[in-house]
């Protein structure tokens, strides 16, 4: 195999026009270990969280919606079945796992507008009173991995920043329990992962259509000295960052929109159904191009804030519906539980697709594709109205960790608390029925099979066995 060592560019490796350096991808023809066969062949192991607000469809059984629209699968273990909110992860069926039954202890009586910001900690939060978080499960893993890659950790959500105490903008949590700000804005993040900046910074990638055509000439160079399979793959992410690179500019349009100042929702007539959609679309990219050319290899994305603030409560409008938050609200109207559940199936539909690029690409010179080396978690910290129990919960990848997947773990029983709230009590407010196991179970499983040495995560009691 022919070999190449690309770290005289520098560490991380990049083409280099006039003032714009492009990160590159991994390449088989980069990795002489492999080609002096060497027994370390070990593939770098990855982790993206994604959190999404208000909670999911849960019609109760005897309700005619319960068949189609209900958000967990119907069956249980290997014998189950996707409803039509779900039914986005058919294709990922055989490299994912439908959880049920799992929640934090600590969050189990808050109120679903306040419980976001333990979603990957597990703290003692609460509602009000004094606010004290501790570590997230993600900055546990950069903490492992971070001094591998350009950066420890990619941070980012839709609405930015850190928001408030109880209406956490960040899905991340240093060592000390503070907010890591999210990043929002899709140009700086293509320009913070893809552009080495430089003295000439005025003619960064991101600013310029044709900034690549800088590039070409490196790039041809570099070809030569790539084998076959190297350079279809160099081809092919050189397009990738092309097309994202129109995406980008695309989307920071819809982002930096100003929200409605009156009541009158129409009155914004320029977010168009489409731009939420390209939004979400982009970010998904921009992550999946991050852990191509290994700038990081731990993700967190906050699709949206809780309670119907921010930006994030308008990504319902990428089908033809209104505030996000809303529908959670409205199940009880006729067609809600449809209309809550196609904003879902939409956002199912985002993370599939990412799933689905990371399976399409081959883990470069290693076995299997980039998903098997790559764990996903895609959930919620709410369920039914308002609820901070039994968590919807996916998680994805990863089978080159030692994951099983394929199956649906219902550790929630025959008849989960569900229905639409009639005005009276919330679900949240009701007595626990069931006692969920600790969501920290999994989080310990998951650090573990990234490898790292640790036996607990908050208030974890043991590994989940059924994953492995």
């Amino acid at each position: 195999m022919l070999t190449l060592n690309l770290n005289s560019l520098d560490r991380r490796r990049f083409l280099r026009g006039t003032g714009v350096a492009l990160a590159l991808p991994l390449f088989e023809s980069t990795q002489p270990a492999l080609a002096l066969g060497s027994v370390d062949t070990a593939p770098p192991k990855r982790l993206a969280c994604f959190y999404f607000p208000d909670g999911v469809p849960m019609p109760l059984a005897e309700d005619p919606a319960y068949a189609d629209w209900s958000w967990f699968p119907h069956g249980a273990g290997k014998e189950f079945s996707f409803t039509k909110c779900t039914e986005p992860f058919e294709p990922l069926r055989k490299d994912l796992t439908v959880l049920s039954g799992f929640s934090h202890p600590a969050a189990r009586r808050v109120h679903g507008h306040s419980n976001a910001d333990q979603f990957l900690t597990a703290a003692t939060t609460g509602s009000d009173g004094p606010y004290q978080n501790t570590i997230s499960l993600d900055q546990v893993f950069a903490e492992h991995v971070g001094d591998q890659t350009r950066f420890s950790s990619l941070v980012m959500s839709t609405d930015g920043g850190t928001g408030t105490p109880r209406g956490t903008h960040t899905l991340s949590f240093n060592r000390n329990g503070r907010a890591i700000p999210a990043e929002h804005r899709p140009k700086r993040v293509f320009d913070m992962l893809f552009v080495k900046s430089d003295e000439d910074a005025a003619r960064r990638l991101a600013l310029s259509a044709n900034a690549l055509d800088d590039l070409l000439e490196d790039a041809k160079s570099l070809r030569l000295r790539l084998s076959s399979q190297d350079q279809s793959s160099l081809d092919e992410y050189l397009d990738s960052v092309r097309e994202a690179e129109l995406k980008v500019e695309k989307a920071k349009r819809w982002i930096h929109l100003p929200l409605p100042t009156v009541e009158v929702d129409h009155l914004n007539l320029d977010l168009t159904p489409d731009d939420p959609r390209l939004y979400l679309q982009t970010m998904f990219e921009l992550i999946y191009l991050a852990f191509k050319t290994d700038s990081t290899r731990v993700a967190t994305y906050q699709i949206g804030r809780e309670n119907g603030v921010g930006i994030s409560d308008h990504l319902a409008r990428a089908v033809g519906l209104n505030l996000a938050h809303q529908l959670s609200h409205e199940t009880k109207q006729p067609g809600g539980w449809k209309n809550f559940a196609i904003y879902c199936q939409f956002l199912n539909e985002e993370f599939a697709r990412f799933a689905k690029k990371l399976k399409q690409t081959p883990e470069p010179a290693r076995t299997g594709s980039m998903l098997d080396n790559t764990l996903l978690l895609f959930g919620s910290a709410s369920s039914a109205f308002h609820l901070s129990r039994n968590y919807p919960i996916v998680l994805a990848g990863g089978k080159n960790m030692g994951f099983k997947h394929g199956q649906y773990l219902n550790f929630a029983g025959a008849n989960p608390q569900g229905g639409a709230w009639d005005g009276g009590r919330e679900p949240w407010q009701k007595e626990i029925a069931h006692e969920d196991q600790p969501l920290g179970n999994v989080f310990v499983t998951m650090l573990q099979q990234l490898g790292v040495p640790i036996d607990k995560f908050a208030d974890s009691a043991a590994p989940v066995a059924q994953l492995l």
